[in-house]
């Protein structure tokens, strides 16, 4: 592999912070600067990625997180991700006309879990209050920030739209009656209001740094923030992706009840790397499903940018994710066969699947005692087969109209850790609520709307989503952070990162910076559910004669521009202390800062 590199690995041995904008990145290393650590660095961050990515991710959204803390000496799961509200029944949806749940608007809400999830880990691992990480936030949203122009062009776009059906999202977005244009200043006035009084309501309550930030948590599931959602989404009844009105099932009550929660994560080893992923209540089970399969091939030899790297990549990947779609949902709601799936004796059966050519099958696989659930989803996802995949907005040749994700690494001198792909609550999802300045998110649309089956829509339940950080262990030793945004692709884009660092050099930079691809080959997890058999979407580096032998082992290419695919970023911690951090160039935004 190329040591090529379209930015320097970043060094240091103080702090690193990277995340998919420039400015986020900055927030989060000045934490740092004043004595914060890795956690309270991740949360200021995050507030400022709501602000400057609005058509990304938003306060009414959803966060997990992968974290190890040096105090604990544990890797553990923050899970933010809010469940489905008690009215959110199949019966209920079904009984307003729909096979599927939109992609926007009001039905498509869950519990917004992210607040919750920033303050437990400020809480119960940040060192600062709720003012020191709240006020670089509520300074961009107060004074301005450049405005991305992906994010002027996302509000050209949606316009007419939200001067009809939504516009308290018209007031918010298009102040004064027009879209910005791209880097011009932007505020958000009414969203700084709504942080200063989390901050007076923390501040005024009595007790510990703990007791305040728990104080924060309250005012917003429990307080003005939850009455001001509850007061809205009584009355209103907006358009949505279905060409229908529809009211909301969310009330205050759910928020009241909503606590984010810390979990265990799920692991596999892969030679000397132990990696850790989210539960299968996310995506994140299909990584560690691909290294398994992936375990019995020789890819050290293999060029990472070669026709055999990216064919049998694709295949491993196309065989996980067909057991995603039959298999994972909240495990507080069934039994989830995550250690069946990753043994090595149903992987090497699933390994003689992938041959020299491209499959054109859904083909999950057979676990003892979940027949029936494999031929029921089987059965369901026939009704919604056709072309037209959903693919990651944020790229360059893709919709600018779907919301999407993005992505923090921090590490901090004591050797604390984060990885978080916050999402959801984008500017695209749902209309902002009156006095608060944010929208709700849309997470609910990867609910089916089937009875029995991991991701049937039920109360209480959590969608099963696409957001998957990771955090990886080299030798026992927590090392290494990274993500990506990308919806059902951040698993696809992570796992060739991951390979080519592990299998083919020791520079993140330059295995951010090699050529990416993905495939549409399985069901997507957003509205409208479609799929594409056989299809892969590589950039233009990979060269002709690699695209070329795709093609005549069978794959549907499609050659995306350079720099145009995936926007990783990753952090690693060297035995010696070493801080290492890198982003990725594509769309000129992510950036690694350090020292």
């Amino acid at each position: 592999m190329s040591d090529f590199t379209t930015r320097p690995e970043i060094l240091g041995t103080f702090g690193v912070v990277t995340s998919t904008h420039w400015i986020a990145s900055a927030v989060g290393m000045s934490i740092l600067e004043k004595g914060g650590n890795a956690f309270d660095a991740a949360v200021a961050t995050a507030f400022v990625l709501q602000v400057v990515e609005p058509h990304l991710c938003g306060p009414g959204g959803d966060m997990p997180a992968i974290i190890y803390s040096k105090k604990t000496d544990k890797v553990e799961v923050i899970c933010a991700q809010g469940p489905a509200p008690a009215a959110a029944t199949i019966e209920h949806y079904t009984a307003e006309g729909l096979k599927l749940i939109p992609g926007d608007g009001l039905l498509a809400t869950v519990i917004p879990g992210a607040f919750d999830g920033w303050m437990l880990m400020l809480r119960d691992y940040g060192s600062m209050s709720v003012r020191e990480v709240l006020e670089p936030a509520i300074y961009y949203a107060e004074h301005g920030h450049p405005v991305l122009p992906r994010v002027s062009a996302t509000i050209k776009g949606l316009a007419d739209f939200f001067a009809k059906e939504w516009p308290t999202s018209f007031e918010t977005w298009l102040p004064g009656g027009s879209a910005p244009e791209p880097h011009s200043n932007f505020r958000n006035p009414v969203l700084a209001e709504t942080w200063k009084r989390i901050i007076s309501e923390s501040e005024a309550a009595a007790g510990s740094r703990e007791d305040k930030v728990q104080a924060a948590r309250d005012a917003f599931y429990r307080g003005f923030v939850a009455e001001s959602i509850d007061r809205y989404l009584q009355t209103a009844e907006v358009m949505d992706a279905s060409g229908q009105r529809h009211k909301a099932v969310l009330t205050a009550d759910d928020m009241a009840g909503y606590s984010a929660t810390i979990e265990a994560p799920q692991t596999f080893d892969y030679n000397d790397w132990t990696v850790a992923k989210t539960p299968a209540w996310g995506q994140g089970p299909v990584l560690l499903q691909s290294l398994a399969l992936l375990k019995g091939f020789d890819l050290q030899s293999m060029d990472p940018t070669g026709p055999d790297f990216v064919h049998y990549v694709v295949e491993a990947m196309k065989l996980a994710y067909a057991d995603r779609e039959v298999y994972y949902g909240d495990p507080e709601f069934g039994q989830i066969p995550t250690e069946f799936l990753l043994s090595e004796s149903y992987n090497t059966e699933r390994r003689k699947l992938i041959s020299d050519t491209a499959s054109m099958e859904l083909r999950p696989g057979l676990v003892p005692g979940y027949e029936n659930q494999r031929d029921a989803t089987m059965a369901m996802l026939a009704e919604f087969s056709g072309k037209g995949a959903v693919y990651e907005p944020t790229m360059a040749h893709l919709s600018e109209k779907k919301g999407d994700t993005v992505h923090i690494d921090v590490i901090d001198r004591w050797g604390n850790m984060v990885s978080t792909t916050p999402s959801g609550g984008w500017l695209q999802s749902s209309p902002v609520v009156p006095g608060l300045g944010f929208p709700l998110n849309s997470r609910a649309q990867m609910f089916w709307l089937k009875d029995g089956l991991p991701t049937s829509l039920a109360p209480g339940k959590r969608p099963r989503t696409t957001l998957t950080p990771s955090l990886a262990l080299y030798q026992g030793k927590p090392t290494l952070a990274f993500g990506t945004p990308g919806g059902d692709q951040q698993d696809q884009w992570q796992l060739p990162f991951f390979l080519r660092y592990a299998h083919h050099g020791k520079n993140l930079q330059a295995a951010i910076d090699a050529p990416l691809f993905h495939t549409t080959h399985f069901p997507g997890s957003f509205y409208p559910r479609t799929s594409e058999p056989g299809h892969i979407m590589v950039e233009a580096g990979f060269g002709e004669a690699t695209i070329a032998e795709l093609r005549r082992r069978g794959h549907q290419v499609t050659v995306a521009e350079n720099w145009t695919v995936g926007r990783l970023t990753a952090a690693r911690r060297d035995a010696d202390g070493l801080l290492r951090a890198a982003a990725t160039p594509r769309l000129m935004q992510a950036y690694a800062v350090g020292r």
